[in-house]
């Protein structure tokens, strides 16, 4: 993995008013739109709600916010170009 992984931390409130502390691992721009990856900081990897979570940047009220993919479709074609760069990634450090 890349150096910069572990340094970039965001905290972010969710519907219900729950903070939470996100790992950002990428971003990447797809068909217009920008999508970011994160992993939950404050998570143990044996918790069965451990995983990527894809945020969409947005604007909204001419401020930038991250959103939920709810379009099941873009969701799985952003993962799978997620998980291509982050393996070509740490194949090439290896």
């Amino acid at each position: 993995m890349k150096e910069e992984y572990g340094n970039d931390y965001i905290s972010v409130t969710d519907e219900e008013g729950n903070e939470f502390e996100l790992e950002h691992l990428d971003t990447l721009e797809h068909e217009g739109s920008i999508y970011m990856a994160f992993l939950p900081a404050d998570m143990d990897e044996d918790d069965d709600d451990y995983g990527m979570i894809i945020l969409k940047a947005q604007e909204q009220d001419g401020e930038q916010m991250l959103a939920t993919v709810d379009n099941e479709k873009e969701l799985e074609c952003v993962y799978t170009i997620f998980m291509e760069q982050l393996f070509s990634e740490e194949d090439d450090v290896q």
